[in-house]
């Protein structure tokens, strides 16, 4: 079977938000989607992405870093996270608050490997689909690669089910 080009596979049904949409409207959104994540849009233009990880990081309990007194400085020992984006999240409002901008595109004619790179590459569970016209056509996860992936890779003897 031949590797089937994105837009072959892609959702075409687009679930999207705008950025003054509630959080409790992206939430609904996202969990009647089913997708790990939901564009943010305006005219047909994506402005940003809110995952399933925006919406649970709201709930989190964030710690500030620990502060190390070292001679006459002060270290921050979890310098590395980013505590301002955190407390953003948690502050969030609506989906402009809460989205995560610029975001993580593909085009409509990408192939399936160069859907998966850009997925494991740039860790993300989901990409909006743009056309040559850099507007909104589809959108496509992990998952929905899986299942591409499972159809590819099985084979007629995969299809029944084992005897005991």
């Amino acid at each position: 079977m031949a590797e089937p080009a994105l837009r072959e596979i892609m959702r075409r049904d687009v679930p999207s938000v705008a950025p003054d949409d509630t959080v409790a409207r992206v939430a609904r959104v996202l969990a009647d989607s089913g997708l790990p994540g939901v564009p943010v849009t305006v005219d047909g233009e994506v402005v940003g992405i809110v995952t399933d990880k925006d919406i649970v990081q709201r709930e989190a309990n964030i710690s500030a870093p620990t502060v190390v007194p070292f001679l006459d400085s002060f270290f921050a020992v979890d310098a590395g996270r980013k505590i301002p984006e955190e407390l953003s999240k948690i502050l969030a409002t609506n989906a402009e608050d809460l989205m995560t901008h610029p975001v993580i595109n593909i085009r409509d004619t990408a192939s399936l490997e160069d859907t998966a790179t850009v997925m494991i590459d740039r860790n993300v569970s989901v990409l909006p689909v743009l056309d040559h016209d850099n507007h909104l056509v589809g959108i496509i996860s992990r998952a929905d690669l899986v299942k591409v992936i499972a159809r590819l890779e099985s084979s007629p003897d995969d299809t029944e089910s084992p005897s005991d």
